[in-house]
């Protein structure tokens, strides 16, 4: 019987994942701010870019929040930054969903990442932000949770003594910029290895990529990576592990997990995302 060939668009636009906890100082004449996180995540956007800053996933001091990013992307030479914030399943909206068209980018701040996609999975401003990205150069950056959110699949709860025993990890689906890659952010820093190793045991096609703070991994054409800021980025690879007690969940066992592949990558490293599983509808 023959098929039809279905092949996934490469996407036009750029994500720039940041692992947390970056540079936000005042910019001064000392400083080249083009080296700075966020300033690169400027200079991959065109010439004075409008930016959305979505503080859905803040839990206190939003508007606070807020303000710090405006103050430093206008710093860095945005044209515009605007707001976009909710508590709750936003309907559809014209106004929001023009505003996201006429946008360069898209950023996504900090805070509880299963706020993020409870809040916008399956909405028409999520496709929206989908469309653009796929098919007009926009540029998608988040940080934290924002960054965490835009993986699939993505971790929504599970450290400390709970991340080491099998199963405790909770994950669900993110907003898919990227599949079958988990991202998790602070890494090196909140000592995150251990649970992102259960994401890999649960699915060994997917890979991880743990991101430090003041550290970003740049994302063009869908695939292709490359390394940004002062940390590292670990990227974990399940394709050939074994030994995995990963479903004794009922036991109270502590994670087992062998031969994972791991490298450690630091800033202008570069690396291609794996695509292990074929396209389709």
């Amino acid at each position: 019987m023959k098929t039809k060939k279905n092949d996934c668009p490469v996407p036009s636009g750029k994500l720039f994942i940041i692992g947390g906890a970056e540079n936000k100082s005042e910019i001064q004449e000392e400083v080249d701010t083009n080296k700075t996180v966020l300033g690169e995540f400027i200079s991959v956007c065109k010439k004075s870019p409008v930016i959305e800053v979505i503080t859905t996933a803040g839990m206190e001091d939003v508007e606070g929040t807020f303000s710090t990013y405006a103050r430093c992307f206008t710093d860095l030479g945005a044209k515009s930054v605007n707001q976009i914030h909710h508590d709750s399943r936003p309907a559809d909206d014209a106004e929001l969903l023009q505003r996201i068209d006429a946008a360069d980018a898209i950023f996504f701040s900090g805070g509880d990442q299963l706020k993020l996609t409870a809040t916008y999975g399956g909405t028409a401003f999520i496709t929206a932000i989908k469309e653009r990205y796929i098919h007009n150069q926009l540029v998608i950056g988040g940080t934290s949770a924002g960054a965490m959110a835009m993986s699939t699949p993505m971790i929504f709860e599970g450290s400390g003594q709970r991340e080491m025993i099998a199963a405790a990890v909770k994950i669900t689906t993110g907003f898919e910029f990227l599949k079958d890659v988990c991202i998790d952010t602070h890494f090196v820093h909140r000592g995150r290895f251990v649970r992102m190793a259960q994401v890999i045991a649960t699915n060994p096609a997917s890979i991880g990529i743990g991101i430090e703070e003041d550290t970003a991994v740049l994302i063009t054409e869908g695939l292709n990576a490359r390394i940004i800021g002062s940390g590292v980025v670990l990227v974990i690879d399940g394709e050939n592990s074994y030994g995995s007690n990963i479903v004794n969940y009922n036991a109270d066992k502590k994670i087992t997990i062998r031969n994972l592949n791991v490298s450690v990558l630091s800033d202008g490293e570069e690396f291609v995302i794996p695509c292990r599983n074929p396209p389709h509808i």
